[in-house]
């Protein structure tokens, strides 16, 4: 890991700037909890981007994302090849892509395979569902697609909390807890996706069944967190799930999210108990 404090301060800057959800939990983090968070993070969304570009065509993501889960394979990555590769489209990409390669030198060594190994992973089920152009026909499609996006991040984090102290978490509970927080965005986002032309919702599903998905996904949340008991990881945890239930109920009374003043009554809510 290349640790300087100068890096330091450029992930936590980067991560202010990229999410709205995870700064908050990560900040109060631990050092080297917080290092290892952010890093991982910064490398999820670096990847996020690229499939979420408005101005790059269905190929190039394709190719981008295949590219680069391959170079995550590798047991040094080459930046330069990855450079190289998104160089054609660099004044495009955002900082946090372009800069994949500092969030994963960014990483502790004794961690980093497997943030790689779960990047990989998710840029690998990017590209398939770029391909597929997200269309989503059944339950099984959405499981999977929010398996990649979003399922895979509770499962580094999994392993993250079993390297930092040996804190066993189930795996698929950890990819619900990850689904759930998802499934909000979708809900959240509907109208904005629909314009784009892409829907989330399984063929004979309605924004009711939607929500009935993410209250089970959030509920399995739940019982993930009953395995942790480090204060300083269910402190982690805790933040982003309840702010997902209470966007939840904003929407299901018509509302499209919270506000500031409830984000900051609900973090103080968990940091003070």
């Amino acid at each position: 890991m290349r640790n300087g404090t100068k890096l330091q301060k450029e992930a936590m800057h980067m991560l202010k700037l990229t999410s709205r959800t995870f700064y908050i939990p990560i900040s109060l983090l631990k050092p080297t909890l917080k290092e290892t968070v952010a890093s991982a993070y910064l490398c999820m969304r670096a990847i996020d981007e690229m499939e979420d570009h408005e101005m790059l065509k269905p190929e190039i993501k394709q190719h981008l994302l295949e590219s680069t889960s391959i170079l995550l394979t590798k047991s040094e990555f080459d930046n330069n090849a990855y450079l190289n590769l998104i160089d054609p489209y660099k004044d495009i990409l955002p900082e946090v892509t372009v800069r994949l390669g500092d969030w994963i030198n960014f990483c502790p060594d004794e961690i980093v395979e497997k943030i790689k190994e779960s990047t990989s992973i998710m840029a690998a089920g990017m590209a398939k569902w770029v391909e597929k152009d997200w269309q989503i026909q059944s339950k099984e499609d959405l499981d999977d697609y929010t398996y990649y996006v979003a399922g895979l991040v509770g499962v580094m984090l999994s392993d993250i909390w079993k390297w930092y102290d040996g804190t066993e978490t189930d795996r698929d509970l950890a990819i619900a807890y990850g689904r759930g927080l998802q499934t909000v965005n979708i809900l959240r986002n509907q109208e904005e996706d629909k314009e784009r032309g892409v829907s989330f919702i399984p063929d004979g599903w309605n924004r009711d069944d939607l929500f009935q998905y993410t209250e089970q996904n959030l509920q399995l949340a739940d019982e993930y967190m009953k395995d942790i008991k480090t204060r300083n990881i269910l402190l982690f945890c805790r933040i982003p799930l309840a702010l997902a239930k209470r966007t939840l109920k904003a929407l299901k009374s018509g509302r499209e999210k919270i506000s500031r003043n409830e984000v900051e009554t609900i973090v103080d809510e968990i940091t003070n108990e």
